[in-house]
Formats: C-alpha cells, structure tokens, sequence
C-alpha cells in the first residue's frame, strides 16, 4: 500500500517537470497505476501549466482529448483531412492522446472527430485558423512565429479598400471588385505598381492582406501599391475549365483597362503582379504565360498546375516573366509534384524564381503566412522600377 501511495505522489511532483522527460513515460506510469488511482493522476496533468497540444524536444507533440466517447481521431493537414490517426484512451479514464512527429516549426491545422461523425476544433488550444471550409485548430510547432505584419496593428498607416460592382461582357456576369489605396495615394500624382489577387475576396476575409499591405508599406519593406482584388463567380470553370480562356479576356481587356482609367496604375508589365491560391494559382500562371506583356510577375501559392501550363513553359522560349511559387509540405497531395515539376521547368530555362517548401497543409495559415515573400520579391522598396520622379 505504502509503495503505491508512493508511486501516486512522485508522479504527481513529477508533472511540473514534464518537459524535461518524454510523454510516453508519463503514459507508461499512468498505465502502471492501479485503475481507480489513474483519473487522479490524468487530471493533475491536465491541469498543470501546459500548453495543448503538448511539445517537447521540438519535434515531438501528444494530441490530448478528454471527455467521454467510444472513439476519438485525427484529421488535418498531415492526414488529407482523414481521419486516420486514432487516439488511445487510458483505461479506467476519459483521456485520449496520439503522439506525432513533426519539423520544429511545422503550422498545421486539425481537428478532432469524436465517435466517428462529430468534428470538432481541440478544446485544449486556443489557437485556431480560419479557412474557406471553416475554423480549424492550429497546432504551432516550438520554432514556429506568427509573422510580422499579418494581425492589424494600429500604430501604423494603413491604406483604404474601396469597392465596384462590375459587368463582364466575356463572362456575362457581375461581381465586386475591391481596390486596395495605399497611405498617402489621395495626396500625390505619382503612378503605382500593382498586385491583382484572384480569389480577392478570399484574400482580403481569410488572408489578412489588408494588414500585410500595410505593414509592409509602413517598414518600407515593399514599394506603396495599389492591389485589386478579383472574386471568381465560378470558380472552378473560370481557374481551370470552359470560361478559363473568357476569364482571362475579362481581366486583360476589361478589368485592366477600367482600372487604369480610375486609378493611377503603372502601365509596365515589370510593375505589375497577379497572384492566386491554389486554382488560382493555375489560373495566375495561365494568364501570365498568355499575356507576359500585361503582368510581368506571376505568383502561385499551392498551385494545381494543369499540364498545358507545364508544357508550355517546358516547350517555349523563354517568356519576360518573374515567377514566385511555394507549395507545403503537408499539401494536398497531387499538388506537390505539379509545382516541384514547374520549378524544375523555371530553374532549367533560368528564369528569376524563387521556390518555397514549408512545413504547412493547403491552408489560410500557409498562404497569409508567407504572402510577404511574393511581394517582397516583386515591389521590394527602394524599387528601381517605381519612378519617385513623378512625385510633385
């Protein structure tokens, strides 16, 4: 008796220290304890200052559930969002965990699904992402930082985002279009490089571009840019199928020639930029490879490269663009060789590329995370190419 009141009590001092030891040790304890003694211990862990899901050694997390159910599992990211990662439960307690292995600065989204059908965001973590299918939970790796410039920051200027419905005659549709101003536009008359987004709407809700912009304007990180922001009406026919080649007329010859009639745009090509998630990334390089004399920079975040956009840029010359690409590790599966296959493509014909793979799924989290890099790349400030001449 003495022995297993002794057990109980060096377990429970040994909780506060557990970043210091592995969780399967604490599971193999846990186990080892009588089954009426074992709740005890569970709740004294849960309620010690952790953080969930529960890290140690950089690269290894516990996925923790706790509550009543016949099944618990885990969907994100790192499974295609199936749920194939069953989680364990103690017995004679309500304590579920799956342990994983993941780079130190993996951000990935998940979540759990209890009893076979309910999914659910961890009740354990306070961090979530939001997303076109909804909110998910965000596991965040030990080496992972949220980056500079994606929360609003009130301390800074911050540019105006204005709106126009707009009628395409090639489509036979309306949609709003946004315009983003950056600080100071209203005061000046010089013209300004320009960054359209295909999924507009996506970009501004879930991608948090407007606070990008802004930050990155204010530390003079890029050049001041006005940023048009286009909505699909029908996605996928306009990214990837019959209306492609009509949505591609509709942004050279109706959007852009609006455009620069309200707005003070730069016509060079080398000023303007278009970039898209996903099928929009498809239809971003599409575009570009047609009209390099229209956007001279492409960008594409997790794209779905369709074949005759690899054939082309493999069977071409080499065409005046400057192409940014990145992909995640943890994407949707049959994405990641189409763009390893595209960067391949690029890096042979030397075009000026840069090519990311990070440690994220097909995910807001990713795309907003590293939206800088493309704008970096393409307006870095000073920019050469934005004429400050023009400046009264």
């Amino acid at each position: 008796m003495k022995s297993t009141i002794f057990l109980i009590l060096a377990l429970i001092l040994q909780i506060t220290a557990l970043q210091a030891q592995r969780f399967q040790q604490f599971i193999e304890q846990v186990n080892a304890l009588p089954e009426a003694q074992r709740l005890e211990a569970v709740d004294s862990f849960m309620h010690a200052d952790h953080s969930f899901p529960f890290t140690e050694m950089d690269t290894l997390v516990a996925f923790l559930y706790q509550g009543e159910a016949s099944s618990v599992a885990l969907a994100g990211d790192f499974t295609q969002w199936q749920p194939s990662i069953k989680l364990t439960r103690i017995p004679a307690t309500d304590f579920w965990y799956a342990n994983a292995t993941f780079e130190a600065d993996a951000r990935l989204d998940y979540q759990f699904v209890v009893n076979g059908s309910s999914w659910i965001i961890d009740p354990l973590n306070h961090y979530t992402c939001t997303g076109g299918f909804g909110t998910n939970s965000e596991l965040r790796m030990p080496s992972y930082a949220l980056p500079a410039g994606v929360t609003f920051e009130s301390s800074i200027p911050h540019g105006t985002v204005e709106d126009t419905l707009f009628t395409s005659s090639y489509l036979g549709n309306s949609r709003i279009i946004y315009i983003y101003l950056p600080p100071g536009y209203d005061t000046t008359s010089m013209v300004y490089p320009v960054m359209l987004f295909h999924d507009g709407t996506d970009y501004l809700k879930l991608g948090a571009v407007q606070n990008i912009l802004n930050y990155l304007i204010a530390h003079r990180q890029i050049a001041p840019l006005v940023g048009i922001f286009v909505p699909p009406v029908d996605r996928t026919a306009e990214f990837l199928g019959g209306k492609r080649e009509a949505y591609r007329k509709f942004i050279i010859d109706e959007v852009m020639p609006a455009m620069e009639h309200r707005y003070r745009l730069d016509p060079n090509p080398g000023k303007r930029g278009m970039i898209g998630v996903s099928n929009g990334g498809n239809i971003s390089l599409y575009i570009g490879m047609k009209n390099p004399e229209s956007f001279g920079k492409i960008g594409a975040q997790s794209s779905n490269v369709k074949n005759n956009i690899l054939n082309t840029f493999q069977g071409s010359e080499k065409l005046p663009l400057e192409i940014y690409l990145d992909i995640g590790k943890y994407d949707i599966a049959s994405l990641i060789p189409l763009v390893e296959n595209l960067a391949s493509i690029l890096e042979h014909k030397n075009y000026a590329c840069q090519h990311f793979s990070f440690p994220e799924g097909h995910s807001w989290g990713n795309w907003k995370g590293h939206l800088r890099l493309p704008l970096i790349q393409f307006f870095p400030y000073p920019n050469p190419l934005f004429n400050k001449s023009q400046t009264p």
